[in-house]
């Protein structure tokens, strides 16, 4: 796998700080964001890296561009977009930095620490490859009947949390395709955890989400009033199955009913369609599903809060009570805690979802559980995190609170949350709203220069897929399994220790892989070589 180069120059470059950020901020937030320990009187350059975005269903004119979740860099959600001379919507790289010059600023005051700063916050090498949506001509013909097709109508209700929701938008949107028929906006089950009763358009701007698939799928609010008394064909289909599936199932129905629902449709796809089913995935994931205005006015504040004295680091903790239990692992905290964990998952065992025979060690070595506080930050600082790095962390509270987080906090100290960087009142609209919530860990995470997960899921990998097609920026992939046992040898010394984390974790920074090696991967997690191609594969999707 190719590494990418960390230029040896020292440059200074200065980003200015808008003065509407500053007089918002109280002055405890000026001073915990920004006054600066020794180091951080370095400043970065905010210079846009621009990439070329093929994407289109041949239409010249087609108004689809490169629209994250996130908005983008901060940039306002219709400003999301610029065409150069061909008309050709050119992305823009959502961290604001350019590879060259990520972690290659210094100030001179300490070469050994600056070295190890400039490593840890540079990128991977993309090895040139950008997005690359171009649909076949037999996909193209196909459309102007399928968008202009007024008889038959896909309904769907899509369960769990946001990243949850948002994959099985993506297949609904596919399956609609698949069928031929018109997919009304999503319904979004009330989350029985959470009692999340937001809607599509809370969460999703369903305009974007409309404009951006209109030469793919009709979009429509609801039924049309010809088929609002058709009892509709209600179906929920196995894991994985096919396009050819799907149509012997239900086409012959929906032709002659005009109306099917389906719940359920969490990995109900299979991940391997058509090279054009996986490149509309991609369409639906990183261009078509972004956040509502206020969202991701919300979310690029507090980006910019974080980024104010440079690059920052974004972790997403998965330490809350019920992924221990779900996962049969224990915190590692203290024998109360083990067994506030243990005697919840005897008295609900539904709760455990990976069922197995392995005990909490096995599982542990086997690299299916969650990282802890203290295995989080002995990864990073064996990584080379500065110890004045800028943390974001996503998720919820874990179990333990404060006491969870110590091992983080007295090695990272400035770490932060939403709830840490909002002003009074700016997270009240959010208020047991859990989806929007997670938004706004996404967008803040998204825009991170650097994201590590400590444990999987569909938010780790909604973000990984999203970097990828962003530039391959960095992405901290833990290796649990072989790295593991190495926390427990104590005759190591730290420099051993550092020296073994980092080899492990050489080809797991972000770095280009391709989903074709695995055909089970889902193509928004990987999106090489399918949806995105370099100079020399380029002729493939032509």
């Amino acid at each position: 796998m190719a590494k990418s180069k960390c230029s040896n120059s020292k440059r200074m470059s200065y980003i200015a700080v808008p003065s509407q950020i500053i007089n918002s901020l109280s002055s405890s937030s000026l001073q915990s964001l920004l006054l600066s320990p020794k180091k951080s009187s370095r400043t970065y350059s905010s210079t846009t890296t621009q990439t070329q975005d093929l994407i289109s269903n041949g239409d010249p004119k087609s108004e689809v561009g490169f629209a994250s979740m996130s908005g983008i860099g901060g940039q306002k959600a219709e400003k999301d977009e610029i065409l150069d001379g061909t008309n050709q919507p050119r992305p823009l790289i959502s961290n604001g930095f350019s590879k060259s010059e990520v972690g290659n600023v210094t100030d001179g005051e300490n070469d050994e620490e600056e070295v190890e700063d400039s490593e840890f916050w540079k990128q991977p090498d993309g090895l040139g490859y950008k997005p690359c949506l171009v649909f076949s001509r037999e996909y193209r013909r196909a459309s102007d009947g399928i968008v202009k097709d007024r008889t038959k109508y896909l309904m769907v209700v899509v369960s769990g949390g946001m990243n949850q929701q948002r994959n099985q938008i993506v297949d609904a949107v596919v399956i609609a395709r698949i069928l031929g028929a018109a997919l009304v906006v999503p319904i979004l089950q009330v989350n029985v955890i959470w009692g999340d009763e937001s809607e599509f358009s809370d969460i999703f701007d369903i305009e974007h989400f409309k404009r951006v698939l209109a030469n793919d799928v009709r979009i429509v609010s609801a039924l049309p009033s010809t088929h609002l008394m058709t009892r509709p064909v209600e179906g929920s289909p196995p894991l994985h199955v096919s396009p050819k599936w799907i149509r012997a199932r239900y086409l012959k129905r929906l032709n002659r009913e005009g109306v099917l629902l389906l719940r359920g449709l969490d990995s109900r796809l299979s991940k391997d369609l058509p090279s054009d089913l996986q490149k509309l995935r991609c369409k639906v994931a990183f261009h078509a599903l972004r956040f509502t205005p206020p969202i991701l006015q919300l979310g690029n504040k507090l980006t910019e809060r974080m980024r104010t004295n440079g690059p920052y680091l974004a972790l997403h903790l998965r330490m809350e009570k019920d992924v221990w239990i779900r996962t049969g692992c224990l915190p590692g905290l203290s024998h109360e805690y083990d067994e506030i964990v243990n005697n919840e998952r005897r008295q609900r065992p539904d709760l455990l979802t990976a069922r197995s025979n392995m005990n909490y060690h096995d599982r542990k070595l086997a690299g299916l559980c969650p990282l802890n506080g203290l295995e989080v930050a002995r990864l990073l600082k064996a990584l080379g995190a500065p110890k004045t790095a800028r943390i974001y962390w996503a998720g919820g509270q874990p179990l333990g609170g404060k006491e969870a987080l110590l091992p983080l906090t007295q090695e990272f100290p400035q770490f932060y949350n939403k709830e840490d960087l909002a002003l009074p009142g700016e997270l009240e609209p959010l208020k047991n709203r859990a989806s929007l919530m997670a938004a706004i860990d996404y967008i803040v995470s998204e825009n991170s220069d650097v994201f590590m997960p400590s444990h999987g899921g569909n938010m780790g990998h909604a973000i990984q897929g999203h970097r990828a097609y962003a530039g391959h920026r960095k992405y901290i992939t833990p290796n649990k399994r072989k790295m593991l046992p190495y926390f427990l040898k104590s005759t190591l010394s730290e420099s051993e220790f550092n020296s073994i984390i980092k080899e492990l974790h050489s080809d797991s920074l972000g770095q280009p892989e391709l989903r074709t090696n695995r055909a089970e991967r889902d193509v928004t997690k990987y999106p090489v070589p399918e949806c995105m191609c370099n100079d020399s594969h380029t002729h493939s999707y032509l």
